[in-house]
């Protein structure tokens, strides 16, 4: 099969799939506690079948990895048997990422089930500051004991996501470099960014890649490191005294539009081309229906053929100003 490309031949290569839109946390950036939220039902989420079709259907398109994201992933009860079902397929990476609060719990029977690795989302070095930024809601001795089980069972290389956000937890930016150190993991610093409708997003809370690294070189030693593959949203940077390091995804200050290979599965079977789009393609009612693979298939890659997203290269523009965006914790970050 000929490589699928859309409008400005980009490859479909990662598939990240929300497994629910319910999350134990209440993150300031994707999840603010100041609204009432209204959950799907367990009829309208995919179940595991479906899943797993999914993933079959999309590995025939090009599809290379997969991330199961959320909300909260580890909220799934069929959690393991969703991974077991996926990484019977031939894929480079299978991955999950996680506010980290239940994953202490999973990780060995996750590892065992064919997951290759983690990312757990921790924005804070400190009680006080973790429990701002998780909307009051979590343990941060959990996630960090979570951290540690994953690596001492092999879901690595582990890596954890830090969203920085100017009045909110910038003096963390040390304290979580300090953490990749002395753990030998990676910590990726994300620019604040207006996913969504809810964070309440302005350019003026935002903290530059830039910045970051000038703050982390003041203290650390840190070399440039090749992107690991094509389409790699993270700029990485070693260590030069031992393992681990530091990501800058910069998608505010440096756009990766270009090179973007990313499809979004929400939980209730829609297909988003793009983490700030308004719109998905409803896949799983046709599915539901009785459409066969080669229908479905014809859905999927009309869809990406079509596609033109380039929001972050376009975030300035006046259009983009009162624009509607689906939110994160509905198709994963």
């Amino acid at each position: 099969m000929a490589e699928l490309l859309d409008s400005q031949s980009r490859p479909l290569r990662d598939l990240r799939i929300s497994l629910t839109d319910v999350c134990n946390f209440r993150c300031t950036y994707c999840m603010p506690a100041d609204y009432d939220y209204k959950f799907l039902s367990d009829k309208q989420r995919m179940n595991l079948e479906e899943i797993d079709r999914f993933v079959r259907l999309f590995t025939q398109l090009g599809v290379e990895r997969v991330r199961l994201t959320g909300g909260e992933p580890l909220l799934r009860p069929d959690i393991v048997n969703i991974v077991a079902a996926i990484s019977s397929y031939d894929l480079k990476d299978i991955a999950l990422t996680t506010n980290g609060q239940l994953l202490a719990k999973h990780a060995a029977e996750l590892k065992n089930a064919g997951l290759r690795r983690v990312t757990v989302s921790l924005d804070a070095v400190g009680p006080l500051v973790f429990k701002k930024m998780s909307g009051g809601r979590g343990s941060y001795r959990s996630v960090l004991e979570g951290i540690d089980e994953a690596i001492s069972t092999g879901l690595t290389p582990l890596k954890v996501n830090s969203v920085v956000e100017k009045g909110m937890n910038e003096d963390q930016i040390l304290p979580l470099a300090d953490l990749a150190y002395e753990k030998g993991i990676t910590v990726r610093y994300i620019e604040f960014m207006d996913v969504g409708n809810k964070n309440n997003w302005h350019k003026e809370d935002v903290i530059s890649s830039k910045e970051i690294l000038e703050t982390i070189s003041s203290k650390y030693d840190v070399e440039p490191k090749d992107p690991a593959f094509y389409g790699e949203v993270a700029s990485h940077y070693n260590f030069k005294e031992k393992d681990g390091g530091i990501g800058l995804i910069s998608s505010v200050t440096q756009p990766f539009c270009q090179s973007c290979t990313r499809g979004r599965l929400s939980a209730e079977g829609h297909l988003y081309t793009c983490l700030f789009a308004t719109e998905g393609m409803d896949l799983l009612t046709p599915m539901r229906k009785g459409a066969s693979d080669d229908e479905l298939l014809e859905l999927i890659g009309g869809l990406w053929q079509k596609r033109e997203d380039r929001y972050s290269e376009e975030r300035f523009d006046l259009k983009n100003q009162k624009r509607k965006k689906v939110e994160m914790f509905h198709i994963g970050g």
